[in-house]
């Protein structure tokens, strides 16, 4: 994890070829910039619930609680072993003449026209009633005065169950903001920008819209009542937070950097994020922003992390600005991080030193892949260990190399049939062996085969119709074609020796 002394900015960009954990470490990044604080415990709830009720209200409540449970009658020993007559107690630092409370307010709150209970001194306002055999209940006409306890109560059983079902989560406290760079995101969506809001939901405070519920009639309000107000994008609202807490550190988290124009989006913040141009820093600097006209300058506890593809060379132009302002890390891939399969229950050999050879090392299989690919296509091309990450069977390291890894490869190498071949190592094995097929060849080389060429590409086609047009795209380019034993997983791909040699 990097370094997060308290007054030391921190700017990183991550860069590193597809599937290399790039995003995984934005994601272990946040945690580090995430509070959990403990979920308060059942005691600690029903002390927020009772700690304003008067001793009426309590014991209403605890009424409406026996109620919740389809009683209606309770007896004065119920009402004060009732866990919240005893919490109520315990505030009030009270362990004796508890039943005369109980008594009491039961007492001074029933009706004068009571025929079961004499008592002098009543309320004006009555709530309980007792019938001959000694027991109490809520008055029906009193229902409607208990509206605001009987929410309490259900908000108190809400948190209660929600507490339950996950004691040993904490609630969350996000000190970070993420997003993705796309091609059209720009300074609107990042800092600040002018959007469409409805007039009636428009604040006076730097023309921000009002969070409150949209009701039906706004929504359907005609084109006069549109207006246009002036928004914080993701990383003006970040600062915001951070400038007021700046005891905390913040982190700005973005994924795929170089996929946005990034001297648009950040605008003149390119400057202002320079750890030594942050507020309160040697060269602190403050400008002026675009739309709002507002002072503004980055706090030296906001963060920025990034991740950078280097198969995306869109970035080139920017280079050297970035490289002022961050620090890249290099993120290669990591095969040591991958498994080995076993086949020994996918074939049946019936021999023990065939079943022990029976292994797919994922590790071997990826560096021999990329040793090829760093050789043919350059090491931007590589591939992270992250394809193969939730390989565990002969079963899905198949329908990765098809449906992943060899289209990917092929349009990187412009469908060039020999630089695929070699990547594969198909030179020297026989057509049955082959992951990639020169299909032109073949055709060439038995014209009657030609209809049943076009018929196996086509079949291949509708095989991978539900993956989209890229990969059916792809699986022609360069008169190309996957064998379709490897898509069928049948024939030789069924066995290890065909992966085996991708090691070399």
């Amino acid at each position: 994890m990097p370094d997060m002394s308290p007054h030391k900015p921190i700017n990183i960009i991550y860069t590193g070829v597809a599937g290399t954990g790039k995003t995984y470490r934005l994601l272990q990044i946040a945690q580090e910039y995430t509070d959990y604080l403990p979920k308060a415990n059942d005691e600690d709830l029903l002390g927020q619930l009772l700690y304003d009720l008067s001793w009426r209200e309590v014991v209403c409540l605890i009424f409406l609680d026996f109620q919740a449970n389809k009683q209606d009658l309770v007896k004065v020993p119920e009402v004060v072993n009732h866990a919240f007559f005893l919490a109520k107690a315990a505030q009030n630092a009270r362990d004796s003449n508890l039943s005369n409370t109980a008594w009491s307010v039961l007492q001074i709150h029933s009706p004068a026209s009571s025929t079961t209970v004499s008592y002098k001194n009543r309320a004006s306002q009555a709530y309980f009633d007792k019938d001959p055999s000694g027991a109490w209940y809520l008055l029906p006409q009193s229902i409607s005065l208990l509206n605001e306890l009987s929410q309490q109560l259900a908000e108190f059983q809400q948190a209660q169950r929600d507490n339950n079902a996950s004691l040993d989560q904490g609630v969350s406290q996000q000190r970070f903001s993420m997003v993705s760079f796309h091609q059209a995101y720009g300074y609107e969506e990042f800092v600040e920008g002018i959007r469409p809001v409805l007039a009636a939901s428009t604040h006076a405070n730097h023309g921000q819209p009002n969070h409150a519920q949209t009701n039906n009639s706004h929504i359907n309000s005609s084109p006069s009542q549109m207006s246009y107000a002036i928004q914080d994008g993701a990383f003006l609202t970040l600062c915001q937070r951070a400038a007021n807490n700046p005891e905390q550190r913040y982190a700005m988290l973005i994924d795929e950097i170089n996929r946005a124009n990034v001297s648009r989006v950040f605008g003149e913040l390119l400057s202002l994020i320079e750890p030594d141009k942050r507020a309160g820093m040697a060269n602190a600097m403050t400008v002026n922003l675009a739309y709002s006209g507002r002072p503004f300058s980055v706090p030296a506890n906001v963060d920025i992390y990034a991740t950078m593809n280097t198969q995306d060379h869109s970035l080139a132009p920017l280079d050297m600005a970035l490289r002022r302002r961050f620090r890249f890390v290099d993120c290669p891939p990591q095969p040591e991080l991958l498994p080995t399969i076993s086949l020994s229950k996918e074939t049946d050999t019936g021999n023990a030193a065939d079943a022990t050879a029976a292994t797919i090392d994922l590790a071997k299989l990826l560096m021999g892949l990329n040793h090829r690919i760093t050789q043919s296509l350059g090491a931007d091309v590589q591939l992270g260990h992250a394809f193969f990450w939730s390989v565990n069977s002969l079963e899905q390291l198949q329908s990765v190399l098809v449906e992943q890894i060899i289209p990917q490869l092929a349009q990187a190498a412009g469908g060039q049939v020999a630089v695929l071949q070699y990547i594969f190592n198909d030179e020297s094995q026989p057509m049955c062996a082959q992951f990639i097929h020169d299909n032109q060849a073949l055709i060439n080389n038995d014209p009657s085969n030609q209809m049943d060429s076009q018929n196996n590409i086509a079949g291949q086609n509708q095989m991978f119709s539900g993956h989209g047009a890229f990969l059916g795209q792809a699986m022609n380019a360069g008169s190309y074609r996957i064998n379709t034993d490897l898509i069928a997983k049948t024939g030789e791909f069924i066995k290890p020796f065909v992966y085996q040699r991708l090691y070399e």
